[in-house]
């Protein structure tokens, strides 16, 4: 049986940045039963999150760690830099500009792009043309006053 190739997701951030957006996202993935990655091209966002998703809201917290640290597959939420996927991620959300790399293994890949920064903009575009030039599924989702909605 052929395995099912990796949905692309694109998330266009305009109403909120991406620390309001991120914790959403990652709680429906883990509600979900899934595991995630979260890839990022600059360390320092990294070390951000990492104390930004234990305290982003005062009763609850998302449970996560650094890649760096022991035990990275045990891990529901992984940060990272790396383009491997140690807690067999079902979900990788792409922040910063960071690349997708092999998306096989994974069920869902979210690209969160920030659309008041050019070069997030430029990547964001540049990654959807090669992901439909690979024949993956892909949708657009941008960000109203009442939610997410799919746009293409």
């Amino acid at each position: 049986m052929a395995e099912t190739p990796c949905e692309v997701w694109f998330y266009h951030l305009e109403r909120t940045g991406l620390d309001q957006a991120l914790p959403e996202l990652l709680e429906k993935t883990l509600q979900r039963g899934w595991r995630a990655i979260v890839r990022s091209s600059a360390r320092e966002r990294i070390d951000h999150l990492d104390g930004w998703l234990w305290s982003y809201r005062d009763e609850s917290f998302l449970p996560h760690a650094p890649a760096e640290e022991p035990q990275p597959e045990r891990q529901p939420i992984l940060l990272t830099t790396g383009m491997d996927n140690p807690n067999h991620a079902d979900a990788l959300f792409l922040v910063d500009g960071a690349q997708p790399g092999e998306l096989a293994g994974y069920s869902r890949c979210i690209v969160l792009f920030d659309g008041a920064d050019e070069a997030q903009l430029r990547n964001a575009r540049t990654l959807w043309t090669e992901v439909k030039a690979k024949g993956l599924p892909a949708s657009y989702w941008k960000q109203q006053s009442r939610g997410w909605e799919k746009q293409a």
